[in-house]
């Protein structure tokens, strides 16, 4: 039996790798399930059970938390630019040191999530999300789900490899295709798409969705590592990786830049997205010599290409209510690839802008991603016809058919109706999102159900909704209806700043949930404070006391809901030191060793505090890629700019 066990745990592996990494599958479907079902069978028979390398053990079950595991070798971030001067000066000061011949690899930069494998004897061990570079998140279950990473390598070898998991362009349209048809919100990117799936608690649910992974670069232990980059990429396919076959060496950085021009109008035809070219030294010994900077290799960089802009049809303005009963149009489009994704929906922001840009339904219109994630409606594309078309109409009423109003100083129009039902179901999706009370498995289709069938009409009623309940519901049987319980049992105590985001107190942020949550200890104590205490308080100012005062007298019945429900919040974690205290922090653009939280979670540590935009208040402003206008109002207050490299060093 065990030698028939190692004969099918073989084959199903090879398999495996000729359908998830060469694309070239030998046998049907139903050929490789009979052997997989085989398998499965002879292993429960076997006192040993499945072993680690077993393709059968892909599927694993709920984890309560990835636990942080620090990387043996540090994984660092890449300096980019969208220009070719600076790869060409780049290159002239590697060609200076190594000779004008000095050759470099070009590969595909894919736009996912960089992983660290560790293979012990040929097995894969460890799997941990890149992090902070330093310290990642252990999810190997999620990763042992992906069948283009081997679970057991056709050699054996002690490695650590690297490399990009993402969600083909394919996978990522019928999934949102999916959770569309069941209520649910879209993903905005496959990007996002591959980030949701790969860190589930459940691991069953990253199986379900259709990741794959691209390796781009390993750690030999012994002595073992190759000479040149190419060659390592050769050894990793070789030892049963899936490697992008889009790789090119090149003698200088003329044909690199030809790789560049030539993908950049190519990537369409890719079912994965890539937003650039990363190029690297091939001399492994080079890069040695060359090392790293604090945060990117010095023997690498990338570049990135422009944003992708497309143009479409304007099939309709529909009308979409916030939480704040706040009315915004939303331009619903032919459906276009745009930056690796298809776009069907784009922002218009308010009418205002549908005015700025006399926009009409049936103009073709130029739309690109905004930093690559929110489509945005650029301009009217001249057809000829535009002028024979109708001037939009601003609607005088909401969908709930309430009156819809300007409020002063404001762009935005709001919803009339303190019953709008679009408004209350975007105040429950609100409360049970990861920056307020972060409950597990309450999407916008449960909240849909248990609002339009009477089950709910507020978030405190959450907190009331039994089993029972929630198996009344569609598809949801008894383990579903027992974690969607749970979760929200579990948020009853979640800490006093995540309850007063998730309570959208006007003008009231995470940053100043954080600072009266600071302040006052519980809500009750916040609630009996007056104007002139709260105004007092800096970072608030007297119309947000005032606002903040104004909604503890209009909401006593939510809150004592949500009182008898048992929902008693958890002291907030005060910082751990006052190097930073009386210093404000705003953060902006993309970083790259870390998110904004966890810059800003570094800041509260310290005593420090952030805010969300730039005044006369500000100390530093931590600027990231594509920082937008923040930047220039800082230059213009003389507030200290701080790159995250400097950031980095000063926050230690």
């Amino acid at each position: 039996m065990l030698d028939r066990i190692e004969f099918l745990k073989n084959e199903i592996n090879r398999h495996n790798h000729l359908y998830y990494v060469e694309d070239n599958p030998v046998i049907s479907d139903f050929e490789y399930d009979k052997m997989f079902a085989e398998l499965k069978e002879l292993e429960s028979q076997s006192l040993f059970g499945p072993t680690p390398d077993s393709p059968t053990r892909r599927v694993g079950g709920i984890s309560e938390k990835f636990l942080p595991h620090t990387h043996k070798h540090r994984l660092y971030s890449l300096d980019n630019t969208y220009h070719f001067e600076e790869l060409e000066k780049w290159y002239e000061k590697i060609a200076a040191e190594y000779g004008v011949d000095t050759e470099i690899v070009c590969e595909l930069k894919i736009d996912g999530l960089a992983m660290a494998l560790t293979y012990e004897n040929g097995i894969f061990t460890r799997g941990v999300t890149r992090g902070d570079g330093t310290t990642g998140e252990d999810i190997t279950n999620n990763l042992k789900t992906i069948k283009a990473i081997p679970l057991r390598l056709f050699e054996t070898a002690d490695i650590e490899v690297r490399g990009e998991v993402f969600m083909p362009i394919s996978s990522f349209e019928k999934l949102n295709e999916k959770n569309i048809a069941a209520g649910e919100k879209p993903f905005a990117n496959p990007r996002n798409a591959a980030s949701g799936s790969v860190r589930q608690l459940d691991s069953t649910i990253t199986a379900s969705r259709d990741l794959s992974i691209f390796i781009y670069g390993a750690v030999f232990e012994g002595g073992s590592q190759p000479p040149t980059h190419y060659e390592t990429l050769m050894q990793l396919k070789k030892l049963g990786f899936k490697v992008n076959p889009n790789v090119k060496l090149c003698k200088n950085m003329t044909e690199a830049i030809e790789f560049c021009k030539e993908w950049e109008q190519k990537r369409a035809v890719l079912d994965y997205a890539t937003d650039g070219v990363v190029i690297k030294v091939n001399n492994i010994a080079y890069q040695e010599d060359l090392g790293f900077t604090s945060r990117a290799p010095k023997w690498a960089t990338a570049f990135k290409f422009p944003e992708e802009e497309a143009t479409t049809t304007l099939l309709d303005i529909e009308i979409g209510v916030g939480k704040t009963g706040a009315v915004t149009p939303v331009a619903i489009l032919e459906p276009v690839l745009v930056a690796g994704s298809t776009v069907s929906r784009a922002s218009l922001y308010n009418f205002d802008e549908i005015k700025r840009l006399d926009v009409r339904i049936g103009d073709t219109v130029m739309i690109k991603k905004a930093a690559e994630i929110i489509p945005k409606v650029l301009k009217v594309v001249d057809d000829g016809a535009h002028d024979t078309r109708a001037v939009y109409q601003i609607p005088a009423t909401c969908p709930c058919g309430g009156a819809i109003v300007p409020r002063e100083g404001e762009v935005n129009l709001y919803c009339q109706n303190p019953n709008c039902a679009d408004q209350m179901k975007a105040k429950i999706e609100f409360w049970v999102g990861k920056d307020a009370m972060d409950i597990d498995f309450v999407g916008p289709s449960v909240i849909k159900q248990l609002y339009d069938r009477g089950f709910i009409t507020d978030a405190a009623d959450l907190y009331t909704l039994t089993r029972q309940d929630l198996m009344q519901l569609d598809l949801i049987k008894e383990k579903s209806a027992e974690n969607i319980f749970t979760a929200i049992q579990q948020s009853k105590t979640r800490p006093l700043n995540r309850l007063l985001t998730a309570l959208s107190v006007p003008n009231v942020g995470k940053e100043t949930a954080e600072i009266l949550a600071g302040e006052f200890g519980t809500l009750d104590a916040l609630g009996q404070a007056s104007v002139e205490t709260l105004a007092q308080i800096n970072g608030i100012g007297t119309v947000m006391a005032q606002g903040i005062y104004d909604f503890f007298r209009n909401n006593t019945e939510f809150l004592a809901k949500l009182k008898a429900a048992g929902v008693e919040p958890a002291p907030f974690e005060t910082a751990v030191s006052d190097e930073l205290k009386g210093r404000s922090f705003v953060l902006t653009g993309t970083l790259q060793n870390m998110t904004r939280d966890e810059a800003s979670q570094k800041i509260k540590q310290k005593g420090g505090r952030t805010a969300s935009s730039v005044s006369s208040n500000t100390n530093y402003l931590v600027v990231g890629e594509n920082p937008g206008s923040k930047l220039e109002k800082a230059q213009k207050l003389g507030v200290i700019i701080l790159t995250e490299e400097q950031f980095t060093e000063f926050i230690k």
